[in-house]
């Protein structure tokens, strides 16, 4: 199999940015698969490309090499890294866009961290040597002259290792974790608002009441008064668990957004009604 190199931008798609990425991998490496994930994020959007990342790259095969060039920072002294974990390589600037492959391997680490300090499971390196670039390399596209062709070396086999020093920490985003109220409601935020207007949200599974406990769900003035299992069920507002494994609200044939007016950030309210 053909090594797999995926790319993740807020590059949009009128412009050329992400052909002419594709087409320094392709220089080095023509045998390569590329992937594209997602190249409509916002302008500098550097927690919904984190958030975007993690929803897809647990589904492609080992060894894959995600490359994520969302990097308000370009040009100026933020490092460039690579990051290597026992399923995938990835390539991106050290801007918190890994925070969620981060704290995926390092589950303790505290929301408040601004240093994730790496352990065994979590090899990086800085991105310094420059022999492995284009060259010249244009001060603001960086995801062209050194991140796409590291990406492409890394695909002919190079070892992480070869393109600069070892790196002990990389940098975090705040993100978010649901917290318990006394009462036992469990309080989340909005991570995500899809193409769709779902609100996707922090709430993971595991902060779910058992199965015959009633609950409620509020988000902004609306209340929903059960879980559905679909985007069909039920009429106006829904509250279901989605293909992330986190409670998205929804609205059946409609925009959850548009009609909350909701914003990342936002709290949900997940309460129990015993």
């Amino acid at each position: 199999m053909s090594p797999v190199i995926t790319l993740t931008t807020d590059f949009g798609l009128s412009d050329a940015y992400v052909a002419a990425m594709k087409g320094v991998i392709l220089g080095i490496n023509p045998e390569v698969t590329l992937v594209d994930i997602c190249h409509t994020i916002g302008p500098q959007k550097i927690a919904g490309a984190a958030f975007i990342l993690e929803t897809a790259y647990r589904a492609f095969p080992q060894g894959t090499i995600h490359l994520v060039v969302v990097d308000p920072g370009v040009g100026s002294q933020r490092r460039a890294v690579v990051l290597r974990t026992p399923s995938a390589d990835f390539v991106a600037p050290d801007n918190g866009v890994l925070s969620y492959v981060i704290r995926e391997a390092l589950p303790e680490i505290a929301e408040s961290e601004q240093q994730a300090e790496l352990g065994p499971e979590l090899e990086a390196f800085a991105i310094t040597e420059s022999r492995y670039w284009r060259t010249p390399v244009s001060p603001t596209f960086h995801g062209r002259d050194i991140f796409a062709p590291v990406a492409a070396h890394l695909s002919l086999g190079r070892s992480p290792a070869d393109f600069g020093e070892r790196l002990t920490s990389l940098v975090m985003l705040p993100l978010t974790r649901p917290h318990h109220k006394p009462d036992g409601t469990v309080v989340g935020h909005i991570l995500h608002i899809d193409s769709f207007g779902n609100l996707i949200t922090d709430i993971t599974t595991k902060y779910l009441p058992s199965k015959d406990e009633p609950l409620s769900i509020e988000v902004g003035e609306e209340t929903i008064r059960s879980l559905s299992r679909t985007y069909v069920e039920g009429e106006g507002l829904l509250a279901l668990i989605g293909s992330s494994d986190r409670l998205e609200i929804s609205a059946k044939g409609g925009s959850a957004h548009d009609l909350l007016n909701a914003k990342v950030g936002d709290e949900v309210r997940l309460c129990p009604q015993g």
